[in-house]
């Protein structure tokens, strides 16, 4: 038997339309948020970064395909993961589906992860995505951006991550079993693990210059998790015990995981 409040149709419509007012509200809270991510001040990228990618090496610039805006999607897949992270797995999920409407409004996604090129096209061939990945093994960008550390600043602590040093649940004293298996997971350690992040960057290309123009992470995420969108507007939500989600190939046979992203905004 269910615990949860019924009523009539009557009763459900009253209430209904109490929360389409709320909802109305949000969507236009929702609009102002987008007016003021684009109103944020551009700044001027002039570090020289260099990817490998499917087609070779490329510069940021050569990321942008022709187009004037660029969606980076941080994916946690470090060099010494064997498969990428499950939760940044299942963001991805969604984006081949989108790479082609973005590409008909003047932007180009790619996701950018450190490990090495070969990984990545061996686990892209395995999820069988087909949206650009590029390795920045060799480079800066995901450091500059906050979405890897070095084992020095991992042991100093105080990590920078969400606009703030320290307090994220990936840099716990005691790793907390979720961290813990989803590092096993993606066949590391959670030290290993956790010295990369999730996180999205934005930039556009104008007169020749490349601004970088926002960036987000951690619960930031959620609006890109297409299933979230629809898990929202079912009966129970989320119905979280941990990470739930996993790799789209293993449902079959796992046991429910647990959740590594679940720290509030």
């Amino acid at each position: 038997m269910t615990a949860h409040i019924t009523g009539s149709r009557e009763e459900w419509l009253a209430a209904r339309l109490g929360l389409l007012e709320a909802e109305k509200e949000l969507t236009r809270r929702s609009d102002e948020l987008a007016r003021r991510r684009q109103a944020l001040p551009w700044v001027r990228v002039d570090k020289a970064y260099q990817f490998d990618t499917d087609e070779g090496s490329a510069s940021l610039a050569d990321l942008f395909r022709g187009r004037s805006q660029l969606l980076v999607y941080h994916f946690m897949f470090g060099p010494d993961y064997k498969a990428g992270c499950p939760s940044c797995s299942a963001i991805a999920d969604g984006f081949d589906g989108s790479v082609v409407h973005l590409a008909n409004h003047d932007v180009t996604l790619w996701a950018v992860s450190r490990a090495p090129l070969a990984k990545l096209q061996e686990y892209k061939r395995r999820m069988g995505w087909s949206f650009p990945w590029a390795s920045s093994r060799d480079n800066d960008f995901n450091f500059d951006f906050n979405v890897s550390l070095t084992e020095k600043q991992q042991r100093e602590g105080g990590v920078e991550y969400n606009y703030r040093r320290g307090g994220h649940v990936m840099d716990a004293a005691r790793v907390p079993p979720t961290v813990a298996h989803f590092a096993a997971t993606c066949g590391t350690d959670a030290p290993t693990y956790t010295r990369e992040r999730p996180g999205m960057s934005a930039f556009v290309l104008e007169d020749g210059v490349i601004h970088h123009t926002y960036s987000t992470y951690a619960r930031g995420l959620d609006g890109l998790w297409s299933m979230y969108q629809w898990l929202d507007r079912a009966p129970r939500g989320r119905n979280e015990t941990g990470a739930w989600w996993r790799r789209h190939d293993e449902y079959d046979n796992a046991e429910r995981g647990c959740d590594c992203h679940g720290e509030s905004a």
